[in-house]
């Protein structure tokens, strides 16, 4: 099971009995919890991951559209590109499963395509940054998407949204 506090801007992975197997910094929303469309805040409760992509691709591969476009991220492309929401490396897209409240209707997760990704290695972690999604560290992406199969429970979280 993978959980992702928004308040602490923490993900941890947990093994059998909520043992702690591994703990990392991550960045979501800037504009803060909620499930609404087009709000651009990452989505509380429980999830799962419904599709892995993107395994075996480089490091700081740049995906549009779930699909790679053969660019590889750099300082360059960036000066380019200063505007691109930046997906690299690995995305494992998350479903609700809670419906009414992340899945289905108006407030569905996948259809919002809300994603735990990697980003640039130069964005902060531990900040609120993102665009709805969880951004992480490149290499932390690459542990995770490692250790995870399609179906694990992904639960998001804060202090005033789903208890644990």
């Amino acid at each position: 099971m993978i959980e992702v506090d928004i308040d602490r801007q923490m993900l941890t992975l947990f093994g059998s009995g909520r043992r702690v197997l591994w703990q990392t910094a991550v960045a979501t929303a800037k504009n803060g919890a909620g499930e609404e469309p087009g709000s651009f805040k990452t989505p509380r409760g429980a999830h799962v991951v419904r599709a892995k992509i993107g395994r075996a691709m480089p490091p700081n591969t740049v995906f549009v559209g779930r699909r790679p476009t053969g660019e590889i991220y750099g300082p360059e492309l960036r000066r380019l590109h200063p505007q691109r929401d930046w997906i690299l490396t690995r995305i494992l897209w998350l479903s609700g499963t809670e419906v009414g409240r992340n899945r289905l209707g108006r407030v569905d997760t996948m259809r919002r395509y809300i994603y735990m990704h990697g980003a640039p290695d130069e964005d902060p972690m531990g900040i609120p940054s993102s665009h709805g999604c969880v951004k992480m560290r490149n290499a932390d992406i690459i542990y995770l998407f490692d250790r995870v199969d399609i179906g694990t429970p992904v639960l998001i979280l804060t202090t005033e949204g789903v208890c644990r």
